[in-house]
């Protein structure tokens, strides 16, 4: 049996944690390959390092030179190394890390040298092999992962490696300068390692004990969820459920091979397995819904024109605008004379807003465009949703309830899950009121 174990900030962010780490790898010889995070926070007002690493680019680009950012890199690392008791040239390696820095002028070489810099340590400290993610994981010219050739590149370089430590959150790309996943990518990194080696299950070790049903800040007695499938990770990570990345389900789901959310500083508690939908359990979920989840800060534009169903191409002429601007859509919900399009709030500041609108107005002719502002979406997400009758029933009863006006109504084709827009200042009494009625 192969396991491959990522992880994360909180597992790596000092030597304490490291040892932790080490006796749950330690006890276990299945665990053969380590995916490692850079150090995160070890207390509420700490610095992770990766947000040290951009700070560091940013002073070489303004002065040539990061020595004042690094100095606190370089203290950190220094005390793990010293802590953990181990012999490794730490001062030399990260007198070639700065300088390589203040070279590249990078932001994502400056960021991905906390994990390289974490995994050097941490291999050194279990006295296994270091094997750089950068030799394996490879992006086109378009900036995507090149699945294949990464695929080939795992399976060769790991092929007669016993045990190993690996960066995450990076590779290479076409032209064999470094490249970054977006922010938690070494989740990433752990599922392509997984998937190259045709693991038997992935291990994510962080600092809770698998998902909850909602988030604890909001809900704090929120159950925790014993089973789930991928497709449903997928739907409460991209709504903000910030256990696991979203795109870390991808590799590992081609393979149908499970993730099993862990914590490091809890390693008896089961966590949640994640699965392929035929091998989901439904009893392990008795309730309707698996969870809940949601983002603040998204703007709609509705647009209404009459008889739009029957003007070929009307969708198409606002979705150009749309994209002119460089702008996601998140969400498209439409009537017989209406349409609305859900964007990120972030995405429209210094004028956008006004300039897209004017654009949409100029192209479409519509009878009027309306601009909501301040809504939040909030995902109610169930595998056995689509068999269950009245779960919509409950959920809009229990919204009316506690007075909450919904400004939008979403619900995909699978029945998968059934997305909400209500006013910021509603979004935490929502996701109660969900909770309450179904859990």
């Amino acid at each position: 049996m192969i396991k491959v174990c990522k992880f994360g900030g909180t597992s790596m962010a000092d030597a304490k944690a490291m040892t932790q780490a080490k006796k749950i790898i330690e006890s276990d010889p299945s665990r053969r390959f380590v995916v490692v995070s850079a150090p995160g926070k070890r207390f509420k007002d700490d610095i992770k390092i990766t947000d040290m690493l951009y700070k560091c680019n940013k002073e070489v680009l303004e002065c040539g030179s990061c020595e004042n950012s690094f100095s606190l890199i370089r203290t950190r690392f220094i005390e793990i190394v010293k802590d953990l008791g181990i012999d490794l040239e730490i001062e030399e390696i990260l007198k070639e890390t700065q300088q390589a820095i203040e070279q590249k002028k990078s932001a994502d070489f400056a960021a991905s040298r906390g994990e390289y810099l974490s995994a050097r340590i941490f291999a050194a400290f279990l006295g296994v092999e270091f094997v750089d993610c950068a030799e394996m994981v490879r992006f086109d010219r378009h900036g995507r992962l090149n699945d294949d050739y990464t695929d080939d590149k795992v399976a060769s370089r790991l092929a007669n490696v016993e045990r190993a430590v690996i960066p995450g959150f990076y590779g290479k790309n076409f032209q064999g300068e470094i490249k970054t996943f977006s922010r938690g990518g070494s989740d990433i990194t752990g599922s392509i390692i997984a998937r190259g080696v045709k693991a038997d299950l992935y291990e994510n070790w962080t600092d809770v004990s698998g998902f909850l049903v909602c988030d604890p800040r909001i809900v704090p007695e929120a159950k925790a969820i014993k089973q789930i499938t991928y497709k449903e990770v997928r739907e409460l990570s991209y709504m903000g459920a910030s256990v696991l990345h979203a795109e870390a389900i991808t590799p590992v789901m081609k393979r149908r091979i499970p993730i099993n959310i862990k914590n490091t500083f809890k390693p008896e508690d089961k966590g949640t397995m994640i699965v392929p939908n035929d091998q989901y359990k439904q009893e392990e979920n008795q309730s309707v819904i698996t969870g809940i989840a949601g983002k603040k800060n998204f703007t709609v534009l509705l647009i209404e024109k009459s008889m739009m169903n029957a003007e070929v191409g009307f969708i198409r002429k606002v979705l150009s605008v749309v994209e002119h601007y460089g702008v996601c859509v998140e969400h498209l919900p439409s009537g017989i004379d209406t349409l609305s399009v859900v964007l990120e709030s972030e995405q429209l500041k210094n004028g956008v807003l006004t300039e897209m609108v004017n654009e949409i107005r100029e192209n479409v002719n519509p009878d009027y465009v309306h601009v909501i502002e301040n809504i939040s979406l909030i995902a109610t997400v169930g595998h056995g949703m689509a068999m269950r009758s009245g779960t919509a029933a409950t959920l809009f009863n229990a919204l009316a309830k506690e007075n909450i006006n919904i400004r939008m109504i979403d619900q995909g084709s699978s029945e998968l899950n059934i997305i909400i827009g209500v006013s910021n200042n509603d979004y935490e009494k929502c996701i109660g009121a969900i909770y309450k009625a179904f859990i």
